[in-house]
């Protein structure tokens, strides 16, 4: 970190600039102090000798005497000027050659200084005797001091005393040489003082930087050290507070969105939450198999959260402009799916929408059967109806004239009839059956023994047909738990359906293969077969495909799904594999662990 860029820069930088400036200040008030005062005070010194000189000289009347005396008060730096008019002036002998000396052309030509004889009033003034013109600094520079005196009634001179300003001027050199020092050693101690300040001051700061990245990174249990009891501790205090109630809540709107996330997660019907601009925020598995499924027939490539279908986004744009519940229903992958979609409010404005998705497949189909069912059945019963009606007209109105005729009549009535009755216990079978309410009568039974009665029962049927009719029973256990009875009604229905569907000099076979956790029984023939498209619906109830199979008599449709009923009544699967013209196998597997009763 660049020392200028940390708060210990900033501050030491700011404290040392404070005092170097104020040490700057002191120092130039001090020293024009300095130098100003020993120039006051050497002037008023000169200004009491000129007055010494200017009383000698007036007190005696030998001139000689007076100016002898005067000249003993001078020194090496001093010199005295005594001037009564142009012409008669006298100046003190030099001691010195070292600094320039005043003369009487000093005086004539500064007319600060000369006009003194006029007006006789005391004067000061600093100047450079080598120039005549007045400055603050040089080396030559003196302070001159005239004093006036009586010559005469009617004659005034004056007393001029000038001193070097050089022992001034070395004096305040020495005393700014210590004065420098004085601020250097003042800098010195103040950058150490100002340092050592600036870090333990801004130590908590910087530990409290470290903490704040900790908190940024999740570390909500790291707390910053209170190292004392000034503002900066109580700032540490209610900083640890804060990660303390920032845990809280991070905690709590972690849990809430858990929360949201295991509900939408087990929620059946999907949801998908919208922006204002129609992006998707918020999706549950089942509304992103909706998305999928719209991606795969789209052959477009899976980004979710990028686009909706075009119902939907027709959809969302209505909610957004009308700002009410819409609902559509759209067909995707041969499934149906309800959407309903409401708006979501950021106080008074629509900030966007959810959706919530059902799948109405399987309801649309069960309403489908519901309506087939009704038709199916209408359908199943009006053939008999309609020959029991006509059949029983014909007895009534007396057409059979002969009892040959009657009792023909009296047999189709007698046929239709119990083929309602089939179809009635068929139906009330199959009723009881979807509703869970079969009971099965569990048996260990010879499967051997078993199949061989149920390939005598059709052998007689075969033989009339001229239909090979043959077992093939591969199983290493002889006995097997399962409900005889129903079992062999299965195997009558199937057996039955592929005599019926195999024209003469075909085959039937049936095979028994046992398994490591079951048992296989398929029921194959080398019939018409079933079309592609017809085979996932043979199990429905009143399906028949009689575009590929021609019966040999009527049945009433409902023979398969009591078959798969009772197979899944067993806890078993039952499937069929078939080509047109080659034959068809049905075949259902049966596990060992039967249940005792459903």
């Amino acid at each position: 970190m660049i020392l200028w860029r940390s708060v210990v820069g900033k501050l030491w930088g700011t404290i040392l600039l404070l005092v170097s400036f104020v040490l700057f200040v002191l120092t130039i008030l001090m020293l024009e102090f300095i130098e100003n005062y020993h120039v006051d005070e050497a002037e008023r010194e000169l200004t009491q000798l000129a007055t010494k000189v200017s009383a000698i000289i007036e007190s005696h009347e030998d001139q000689d005497l007076a100016m002898s005396i005067s000249w003993e008060l001078t020194d090496e730096l001093t010199d005295i000027l005594i001037i009564e008019d142009d012409t008669n002036y006298w100046k003190s002998p030099i001691k010195t050659d070292e600094i320039a000396h005043l003369d009487f052309k000093d005086i004539k030509n500064d007319p600060d200084l000369y006009k003194i004889l006029e007006n006789q009033k005391k004067v000061s003034k600093r100047t450079n005797l080598d120039s005549g013109e007045q400055y603050v600094n040089g080396e030559d520079e003196v302070l001159i001091v005239g004093v006036p005196y009586k010559v005469s009634d009617t004659k005034n001179g004056a007393v001029f005393i000038s001193q070097s300003l050089l022992a001034v001027h070395d004096t305040t050199k020495h005393t700014t040489k210590f004065i420098i020092l004085a601020a250097g050693i003042a800098i010195i101690l103040t950058t150490i003082f100002a340092f050592f300040l600036s870090t333990r001051i801004t130590y908590p700061l910087r530990k409290m930087r470290e903490v704040a990245q900790e908190l940024a990174k999740g570390k909500f249990d790291t707390k910053v050290p209170i190292m004392s009891n000034d503002e900066i501790g109580e700032l540490g205090i209610a900083f640890n507070q804060m990660g303390k109630q920032l845990k809280f809540h991070i905690n709590a709107l972690r849990q809430e969105k858990e929360h949201l996330t295991n509900i939408l997660s087990s929620m059946a019907d999907g949801v998908i939450t919208l922006n204002i601009d129609g992006t998707i925020l918020v999706t549950n598995p089942p509304a992103e198999r909706f998305l999928q499924a719209w991606y795969y027939e789209q052959e477009m490539k899976i980004e979710l959260g990028k686009e909706l279908p075009p119902e939907a986004q027709e959809l969302f744009q209505r909610v957004v402009n009308t700002e009410k519940e819409q609902v559509i229903e759209i067909m995707i992958q041969g499934r149906s799916w309800v959407i309903l979609m409401s708006p979501l409010y950021n106080q008074s404005h629509v900030r966007g929408a959810v959706a919530v998705l059902r799948d109405m497949t399987e309801e649309r189909r069960l309403d489908k059967l519901r309506k087939d069912f009704i038709a199916n059945v209408s359908h199943e019963l009006r053939t008999p109806i309609s020959m029991l009606q006509g059949y029983s007209e014909a007895i009534v109105d007396d057409i059979a004239s002969t009892d040959d005729e009657k009792k023909e009549i009296a047999q189709v009535i007698h046929d239709e009839s119990l083929r309602m009755g089939r179809l009635v216990n068929d139906l009330l079978d199959l009723a009881r059956m979807e509703a869970g309410h079969i009971s099965l009568n569990l048996e260990d039974i010879s499967i051997t023994e078993f199949i061989d009665k149920i390939n005598r029962k059709f052998q007689g049927l075969a033989k009339d047909k001229k239909i090979t009719l043959d077992a093939d029973v591969s199983i290493n256990k002889p006995d097997f738990l399962l409900d005889p009875d129903r079992i062999e009604q299965v195997l009558t229905n199937l057996i039955d359906n592929a005599i019926r569907h195999t024209s003469e000099d075909g085959t039937v076979k049936i095979e028994v293969e046992e398994l490591d956790n079951g048992l296989t029984i398929s029921v194959q023939d080398s019939g018409s077969g079933i079309p592609q498209e017809d085979l996932p619906f043979v199990f429905e109830r009143f399906y028949k495909a009689d575009k590929a199979r021609t019966r040999g008599r009527a049945g009433t449709g409902l023979g398969l799904a009591i078959v798969k009923n009772i197979i899944e009544a067993h806890k078993g699967k039952i499937q069929v594999h078939s080509k047109i013209d080659e034959g068809t196998t049905f075949s259902f597997f049966l596990p060992l662990n039967m249940p005792t009763s459903e």
